[in-house]
């Protein structure tokens, strides 16, 4: 009877450790299967992060580039509009300056005691004609 005792505990001995590391080999296999997972998990949030990332960067760019070119065409508009103000502005000026010196020389030509209203249009003449170079500068300066 002893003998069939201590075969017992021997083989009960036997089956608590078989089953010892079966359970320590599953536990192992479950641990590495859920690493497994928890770094699938995080490489694919870290390509979806670096996809996203890089979809918000083009579309940024695209609507860079379309305001960009909309701030050059508005800016390129007002430089015409301005160029040709100045340029009516100057072909007007310089009509001005014209008509003063016809009306200068008719005047020097009729009046020899009439010295007073020739000094005067040339003076008229001296401003308009400082005039013309001022706006011929701010013509420069805008182009």
């Amino acid at each position: 009877m002893s003998d069939l005792i201590l075969e017992k505990r021997t083989a009960g001995t036997v089956e608590n450790l078989t089953r010892r590391k079966k359970s320590n080999r599953s536990f192992l296999l479950f641990i590495c299967l859920w690493m497994l997972i928890i770094a699938c998990g995080i490489a694919g949030a870290k390509l979806y992060s670096d996809r996203m990332q890089q979809a918000l960067a083009a579309d940024l760019e695209r609507q860079t580039a379309a305001q960009i070119t909309a701030m050059q065409q508005t800016y390129e508009a007002r430089l015409v509009q301005m160029e040709t103000s100045y340029a009516a502005d100057l072909a007007e000026l310089q009509a001005k300056v014209d008509a003063l010196n016809e009306l200068l020389t008719f005047t020097k030509d009729n009046a020899d005691s009439k010295t007073d209203n020739s000094n005067k249009l040339y003076t008229q003449l001296n401003e308009v004609k400082k005039q013309l170079a001022e706006l011929k500068k701010n013509l420069d300066v805008l182009k």
